[in-house]
């Protein structure tokens, strides 16, 4: 694209965030159907391998049940008569047992581990795609912290579930399934014994449910204010120790990190007190068929490798069911993290490409304006009201007025961040709502006040706009925006890497650089926001004088702060409350002695 950062809106946003899963849909829900079908589809690229898994899976289950059956037959027919050969037998079917375990559990471990990392990476990638499709009313209006938890948190404890969650809950359901048959066949008297423990299991499982939802959802709630508030500090940290705030944003993040810790503390207590719940009610059982057993092989009604299997059957059976109470507990999780991730994939962007967009061809630049106006919200006020307005191919249009007046609005019509309320922009004839914003943007150019630049090289960052462009024709683009001498002095050259917030960059150099963007991409319309201010007069110079060949032959519109700079518009527009009140040139609306010569001549005075 010809720009690498948008014009923001007036601090307003979308029409909302389009929520198909909301809290309310599956508040008190164990295993959302909806949410765990989603993201099951994410499996299906590897389903072969994942079958190979349930395969894995359920060579550990059989060979699980087999271990303590082959103890009985040990006991009961090989010691018990003092059969060595036997015994020689049946131990070497036990240690086979054993290696088959370590090969179907190690097989198993490695594919789903394998899997995992693959879905989280395409998981993560179809969110940062879903992302950048967002409008930027979308971004202007969500803390880029709490994104990014949703990104990175909210998507792990997700992935956890699906990859290796899902084989583990189906291993120990059959697992379970598979004890309480063998031992029912074995000797139902003992197994109904073990049974008696199970409807306290079963209350205290409705107890840990009816709680835990709730408490691991506001886990993913209070964990992406800590990211969010953390991001925004971080970025805003000079203003924090300028104004001397920082026991202010300490207090702040102290809060919601204390929310946070609660918030888990509450989610563990819950797991604090159901696990061990369930491992009494292990042990619980364990006495009652080493009690009861036990009497059974006095009596001569049970035999001793029974008995022993039977302990041994009982140690397997609670263990699946601890194994699924942890199960729970990530579930509750990934059901929480899955409305969250699910709310930022069912975002509809508000400004997208209506079905058959055409390609908007190579345009010579007019812009039109047809009646349109504009709010950032149904029910919130106008912004811009009726406005019309024509330039031509090759003007400079300046956008004078008020903070607050719309100008940047009206920019942000232009690149299409945002879609008119009613009327229409055109572009050489064509209504930009028809065509496809790749290929309007392909056609402009921004030059923000703020100017970003992306943590990389100064070659990338004037490669942006145009990947292909090769090293010479970088050059010539520095060298045309005045950028070359600057460049050329620091010791890396075009290879030395812009830090973080292009810190290590002075406030002109990064103008310079996005002008020298801008200029590669060849744009047909440019998009400026007083790229000369907050930078002394030698490096204006250099800007401004980069600017007068940026804008030959090219249509600019040109937000302005500093009214000096913009005598030599084609055409100053002065709007006021979302409204084009004068137009003119400079020496025309002077004369008029309206809103803008009180504007020009108030901030004469003032220099």
């Amino acid at each position: 694209m010809g720009f690498g950062i948008g014009v923001t809106g007036a601090g307003m946003g979308p029409r909302g965030v389009l929520e198909n899963f909301s809290q309310e849909d599956t508040k008190g829900k164990v295993f959302d159907k909806r949410i765990v079908g989603r993201m099951l589809a994410f499996l299906k690229p590897y389903r072969w391998q994942m079958a190979l898994a349930t395969v894995s899976m359920l060579g550990v289950s059989g060979l699980t049940l087999l271990v303590p059956y082959l103890l009985k037959v040990a006991i009961d027919q090989y010691i018990t008569l003092g059969n060595a050969a036997g015994l020689a037998r049946i131990s070497l079917y036990t240690a086979a047992a054993f290696v088959g375990l370590y090969l179907f559990s190690s097989v198993q471990q490695y594919l789903l581990s394998k899997v995992g990392q693959r879905v989280l990476a395409n998981m993560r990638g179809q969110l940062f795609e879903h992302l950048q499709m967002l409008s930027i009313g979308y971004h202007d209006t969500h803390i880029v912290g709490v994104t990014v938890s949703r990104v990175m948190n909210d998507v792990a404890t997700i992935n956890e579930l699906i990859s290796q969650g899902i084989i583990t809950l189906l291993g120990d359901m059959f697992l379970l399934v598979g004890i309480i048959v063998t031992m029912l066949l074995m000797d139902a008297r003992l197994a109904l014994l073990t049974f008696t423990v199970l409807p306290l299991m079963v209350g205290a499982t409705v107890w840990f449910s009816s709680k835990a939802r709730g408490a691991y959802r506001e886990t993913r709630t209070s964990v992406a204010r800590v990211v969010g508030d953390l991001a925004e500090d971080i970025s805003g940290v000079r203003v924090i120790q300028a104004f001397g705030q920082e026991n202010t944003s300490q207090t702040r993040f102290d809060q919601v990190n204390q929310a946070n810790r609660k918030a888990n503390i509450d989610a563990m207590t819950l797991s604090f007190v159901f696990l061990p719940a369930v491992e009494f009610l292990g042990v619980l059982a364990t006495c009652i068929v080493l009690w009861f057993g036990g009497r059974y092989v006095g009596a001569g009604t049970v035999t001793v490798g029974i008995l022993v299997a039977f302990l041994s059957y009982v140690t397997r059976f609670f263990s699946p069911i601890q194994e699924l109470s942890r199960m729970y507990t990530t579930m509750q999780a990934a059901m929480a993290g899955g409305e969250q991730v699910l709310k930022l994939l069912d975002t509809d962007p508000e400004v997208k490409d209506i079905p058959n967009a055409e390609q908007l061809p190579r345009i010579e630049g007019q812009i039109r304006f047809d009646h349109v106006s504009f709010a950032y919200r149904p029910g919130l006020p106008e912004v811009l009201h009726d406005v019309n307005l024509v330039i031509e191919p090759g003007q400079t249009v300046a956008l004078v007025g008020p903070t607050g007046a719309g100008k940047t609005s009206i920019s942000n019509l232009i690149a299409r961040f945002y879609e008119p309320t009613s009327g229409s922009v055109l572009i050489d004839g064509h209504d930009i709502r028809g065509v496809t914003q790749r290929s309007l943007h392909e056609q402009l150019g921004l030059v923000p006040q703020n100017s970003f630049l992306f943590s990389g090289t100064i070659a990338e960052n004037i490669r942006f706009g145009k990947p292909d462009a090769t090293d010479e024709e970088i050059v010539q683009a520095a060298i045309k925006a005045n950028a070359n001498d600057f460049i050329m002095a620091k010791p890396d050259g075009y290879d030395t890497r812009v830090l973080e917030g292009a810190v290590n960059l002075s406030v002109g150099q990064r103008q310079l650089v996005c002008i020298a963007r801008a200029l590669l991409t060849d744009p047909r319309i440019l998009i400026l926001d007083e790229a000369t201010s907050n930078v002394d007069s030698l490096t204006e110079s250099l800007i401004q004088d980069a600017l007068a060949r940026l804008l030959q032959g090219r249509t600019a519109v040109v937000i302005a702060h500093r009214l000096s700079t913009i005598r030599n518009a084609d055409l100053i527009c002065v709007v006021d409350d979302g409204r084009i009140v004068e137009q003119g040139r400079h020496d025309e609306l002077l004369a008029r002695k309206g809103i803008y010569a009180e504007l020009y001549n108030r901030q004469f005075s003032g220099d």
